[in-house]
């Protein structure tokens, strides 16, 4: 039977993503990655060069560990469409280190048929220290009552549904606020010495209206 499908109705802001805890990174996964994306930097598979450079041994791309936060969002909103996925890499993951994504509802809002939730992400490793963060937005049907009615050609049920964000939360409590970045703090409360990285990476636009 297949996965229960999410609707716009039954989201609240607040509502916190399942927790998704990933096997420790291996070289066999970093190998395995490397061909599969056709990225093969050394200082990810080759632990003599990496050493050679000043590493400590090889790391993980973040491009892979976006990837496993991806996984999160894409297995939380069941029958969703994903319009926006934005990250930014903070701390380097090395092979070992075990990560946990997660994620929480931060905004939601709708208006003429068509609904949003927005979505604050991030990752953690073993010692609850912040090695990535990010944000995505999903499209959902309002209802199941919605979507046969617009799968059968009709036109969507309309509720205007103001924005309900969470930007007056203390900085403290949101995931992956500026505070993290400063200091390069974890969520879990633990403060590191790290310096967050300065890359982002951005899905590919996916604005596209939704079929009616």
């Amino acid at each position: 039977m297949p996965a229960r499908k999410l609707y716009f109705e039954g989201i609240r802001v607040g509502d916190e993503l399942p927790a998704l805890a990933k096997a420790p990174i291996d070289r066999v996964q970093l190998s395995r990655y490397a061909g599969a994306s056709g990225d093969f930097n050394p200082v990810h598979v080759d632990e003599v060069y990496a050493k050679s450079v000043g590493m400590p041994s090889v790391y993980a791309p973040g491009m892979l560990i976006m990837g496993m936060l991806g996984q999160l969002i894409s297995d939380w909103a069941r029958g969703g469409q994903l319009r926006r996925y934005h990250v930014r890499f903070i701390k380097m993951v090395w092979p070992g280190d075990t990560v946990v994504c997660k994620g929480r509802v931060s905004d939601r809002h709708g208006e003429g048929g068509r609904y949003f939730v927005e979505v604050d992400l991030w990752a953690e490793n073993q010692k609850g220290e912040l090695v990535m963060k990010g944000s995505s937005v999903i499209q959902l049907f309002y209802s199941l009552e919605d979507e046969n009615r617009q799968r059968s050609g009709q036109s969507p049920i309309v509720v205007d549904v103001p924005r309900e964000s969470l930007l007056q939360a203390p900085a403290s409590a949101a995931p992956g606020g500026e505070d993290d970045d400063t200091k390069g703090g974890s969520l879990s409360g633990k403060k590191t010495t790290s310096k967050p990285a300065a890359k982002t990476a951005v899905a590919p636009d996916a604005t596209k209206k939704a079929k009616k």
